[in-house]
């Protein structure tokens, strides 16, 4: 336990010392409003979530083949696992608004010439304003609970720091990139607007198929179709909903969307990694939330959660006066420092995750 409390202490000391090697990171944005949120203040939120979100676990032992000269030996190496924040995920009112503010600089004006000259040739399609981008509140004696959302998902800055963990196999790498856009909805615009071809999955006609929640006791929406529109009342998890969705699509491969998959590529880490797999809706061992705009949380959570039975629903307190969202995707990685020329086989020892 010593040795756990250690590590995590170690990981929040260099969490938040990033600034100081992300300076292509930390591009000088005036913020549009109180909701919008910079990649320092990402970090320290970041880093104040490492004790209730990574879970560093020793899970056992891998075996390398070394040889030489005069022969071969087999060496070993620990095999640990955890939870890392992979991507920033961002759910926001209008195209080219993400409420990070470098993320906004960095792409708010490809998006919104992108989503322009897609959209432009298709009669009936609104550019700048989707649909009603209802907060699900009462307005002139009408409750309308029909919200579209933008979902951008992109690597997250912690990612710069993999380097400075090289050695001592204290962090595993992550399978993405610093500020790479994995997926953008405004590039994305056709189907992120349409049910096509998202209307084509069993899942988007057959009720209580992939809900996020548990159906028909309590569902916060289904997964599919994937695009920007819910029937929520609660627009905080309306907001979760469209989230998980871009997620969805960004943590697998081939999918009918235009984005760039998060699934993990041969990289030279100078480690054995056992990637997580794509995320499943209400199934924290896939991947965990952690709410970093309007609320600053420092625990994660798989969404979905049953609050029939509470005083107050779960976006009760969690609600974005301006409707945009920003959240960390912490997903489950084991890995082993390379000791060997060939990596044998490994050992577990714990269940993880």
């Amino acid at each position: 336990m010593t040795k756990v409390t250690s590590v995590i202490a170690f990981i929040g000391r260099a969490l938040a010392r990033t600034a100081a090697v992300l300076p292509m990171l930390l591009i000088a944005v005036a913020p549009l409003n109180a909701q919008t949120i910079s990649t320092v203040e990402i970090l320290h939120r970041t880093a104040a979530a490492v004790p209730g979100c990574a879970h560093w676990t020793p899970v056992g032992v891998c075996f390398w083949l070394e040889c030489s000269v005069v022969g071969c030996t087999v060496t070993t190496s620990p095999k640990v696992g955890h939870y890392r924040p992979d991507a920033v995920v961002s759910v926001f009112n209008e195209l080219g608004a993400n409420p990070w503010n470098e993320a906004r600089a960095g792409f708010g004006a490809l998006q919104r010439g992108t989503a322009a000259a897609l959209m432009s040739r298709l009669a009936g399609l609104l550019v700048n304003s989707a649909g009603n981008r209802s907060d699900g509140r009462t307005a002139g004696g009408e409750h309308t609970n029909l919200i579209f959302r933008e979902a951008d998902v992109i690597g997250h800055p912690l990612s710069a720091l993999d380097a400075l963990f090289a050695t001592g196999n204290v962090i595993c790498h992550s399978d993405t990139t610093p500020g790479m856009p994995y997926f953008q909805s405004a590039l994305d615009a056709l189907a992120w607007r349409s049910d096509l071809p998202e209307s084509l999955y069993p899942a988007s006609v057959i009720p209580g198929r992939r809900e996020l929640g548990s159906w028909p006791a309590y569902t916060w929406g289904p997964i599919h179709p994937r695009t920007g529109w819910a029937v929520q009342s609660d627009e905080a998890k309306a907001a979760a909903l469209i989230a998980q969705r871009a997620a969805d699509i960004a943590t697998r491969e081939r999918q009918p969307h235009l984005y760039r998959s998060m699934a993990s590529t041969a990289s030279n880490t100078g480690q054995q990694i056992w990637p997580p797999g794509p995320l499943t809706e209400a199934d924290a061992t896939t991947g965990q939330w952690q709410m970093l705009s309007p609320t600053a949380e420092s625990s994660c959570a798989a969404f979905g959660e049953n609050d029939i039975t509470s005083a107050t629903s779960w976006g009760g307190d969690r609600i974005a006066e301006g409707g945009d969202y920003v959240w960390n995707l912490w997903r489950p990685y084991r890995c082993c420092a390379s000791n060997g020329a060939l990596f044998l086989f490994s050992i577990d020892a714990v269940p993880f995750p």
